[in-house]
């Protein structure tokens, strides 16, 4: 048997799911996806709540499935948002600032069993860090998914999204009816990096990537 630091691994890409509103606001796409959810549930879920909804329920995720949720910035515009109501708050505003995170959302408005569930946050090796969460999954499926929302006054301060986007990946062992295969290589420099607006590039425009993410980590990602 080989060394571990010389093992790859490998999941097979079924579905890729994507959000990519652009500029659209909150209330817009609140109002655009309505009937993704139960009646009323919208007004109390995030715009990030609400595109990860959207792709997730176009993989219909079950509760075998493991669910790895990844992002940096999350739910800042509804912070945003209840800060610029003030002086006169606004209650709704802060029911919205103090959200369970997007995926927990979805899961709520949906009552909607998952067999694991693994929220990550991070910067330069949160693509990284999840990707290796869900290709060493042990479910028949794992379902990969993340996103942001697009900030306004905390983008200049370099701690809110540039971009509203959401993706969902479902990945398998098995190889059969696949799009794509991802594998994580132990292999590459000391360092490295890719931003998840990156890895959402690379879901958007279907391009193949061979590239160092994190310290002796490469991605390889290819479409079928």
């Amino acid at each position: 048997m080989p060394p571990a630091s010389s093992v790859m691994i490998e999941r097979h890409i079924h579905s890729v799911q994507l959000e990519n509103p652009g500029t659209e606001e909150p209330d817009a796409t609140r109002a655009r996806l309505r009937d993704f959810f139960p009646r009323g549930s919208t007004r109390r879920m995030t715009q990030l709540g609400l595109i990860l909804g959207r792709v997730l329920a176009e993989l219909n995720p079950r509760p075998d499935d493991t669910l790895v949720y990844a992002s940096t910035y999350a739910e800042g515009r509804a912070l945003e948002d209840y800060l610029s109501s003030f002086p006169a708050a606004s209650p709704t505003l802060f029911q919205l600032s103090i959200h369970p995170s997007a995926v927990q959302q979805v899961l709520i408005a949906r009552q909607q069993p998952i067999g694991e569930f693994f929220p990550l946050t991070g910067h330069r090796q949160l693509v990284a860090h999840a990707l290796q969460t869900a290709l060493l999954a042990g479910a028949p499926r794992t379902i990969f998914c993340g996103g942001e929302e697009r900030g306004t006054w905390l983008t200049e301060c370099g701690v809110a999204s540039a971009q509203t986007f959401a993706f969902a990946v479902a990945l398998s062992a098995q190889p059969s009816g696949a799009i794509g295969t991802v594998r994580l290589v132990p292999d590459g420099g000391p360092d490295g990096a890719l931003a998840l607006p990156e890895f959402f590039a690379l879901l958007l425009e279907r391009r193949p990537c061979y590239q160092v993410i994190a310290p002796g980590l490469t991605l390889d990602l290819s479409w079928h």
